[in-house]
């Protein structure tokens, strides 16, 4: 895959990358929280297939992750919650979760290409500091709040001032709204239904302190369709991006809001994710040079799944 569009000397990078970074490590299949969980292996198998039965996967910059991001999860999680995760025999690799965010972060704002997906697991946008039992029971499936790591990496590494969370899981992202809920540099966006777990995610809650106005809830009813879900978008979350102006954008990528999820009751189709993909990208390429990272949530009707990751990632190929 060619990853820029013009001939540059070696040692220049063109203004904007072309191209899409899938990541990913195969011990993420390791995790398993117990037999018959609906947050299974089964989920990145799924789009592992389908990916390379449709011939995608040629066209996406394969990108194995590595790294020890425990200096970055810290800026988000305190002691006693570290503390209870690490006591958990695979918080390895929910490490390397956190990881996954933070090597999409690597890919786009290194130049190598214009977006990136991070296929990883477990998920973490439930992820909130005092909500975990002694026992290191996952809170919603969610160990480290990959994505709010994956805000406070970017800003960190590459000094970037604002950047735009987007979480179309069908579950409000609580993990990512209490990291961020007094922060005027993070505009945070989720749809959800407000009656599921984890039963957060009120209109009413905006922020507070220099963080109010940049905290965006918008519920969405039950069964709530592709009409539902993009009116949302374009009443809500295209005016306050205006006015934000993001540095970068990352997705909270869960797709159980997808028609026929086993913990959803969304009729979210596959062009209605093609539809948020566009527009989410017309965004980042107005705003940020086309920097976008997606980061893998929710999902549990794993042949939906892999079929909205499979259309969410040919949309992201096609900018020219």
């Amino acid at each position: 895959m060619g990853l820029y569009t013009t001939n540059l000397a070696a040692d220049k990078k063109p203004e904007i990358a072309t191209g899409t970074a899938f990541v990913y490590h195969p011990d993420y299949q390791k995790h398993v929280l117990e037999e018959g969980h609906p947050e299974s292996p089964a989920r990145l198998q799924a789009i592992l297939k389908r990916l390379k039965e449709g011939g995608l996967e040629k066209e996406l910059l394969q990108v194995k992750t590595s790294g020890k991001p425990m200096d970055y999860i810290k800026k988000v999680h305190g002691k006693e919650h570290l503390a209870i995760i690490q006591s958990y025999p695979n918080e390895a690799i929910c490490q390397l979760a956190v990881q996954g965010g933070c090597t999409g972060i690597d890919q786009v704002m290194s130049g190598k290409v214009r977006n990136a997906f991070c296929a990883v697991r477990p998920p973490g946008h439930h992820a909130v500091d005092g909500l975990h039992t002694k026992q290191a029971q996952a809170f919603g499936f969610c160990f480290y709040s990959n994505v709010a790591i994956a805000a406070r990496y970017a800003q960190l590494k590459y000094k970037l001032k604002k950047i735009l969370i987007i979480d179309w899981d069908y579950h409000h992202g609580n993990s990512t709204e209490w990291a961020f809920y007094t922060d005027p540099s993070v505009l945070f966006f989720s749809t959800h239904d407000l009656r599921a777990f984890p039963g957060t995610g009120s209109a009413d809650k905006k922020g507070a302190g220099a963080g109010l106005g940049f905290n965006i809830n918008a519920p969405l009813p039950p069964g709530a369709t592709d009409k539902d879900i993009l009116t949302a978008f374009e009443k809500k979350l295209l005016p306050a991006a205006e006015k934000f102006k993001p540095d970068l954008i990352l997705i909270s990528a869960g797709f159980d809001s997808r028609k026929d999820d086993l913990l959803g009751n969304f009729k979210i189709t596959d062009d209605g994710f093609i539809a948020l993909t566009k527009m989410v990208m017309e965004l980042a390429k107005k705003h940020c040079k086309s920097r976008l990272v997606s980061i893998l949530e929710g999902g549990y009707n794993v042949q939906g799944l892999a079929l909205a990751t499979e259309a969410h990632l040919k949309t992201m190929l096609k900018e020219k």
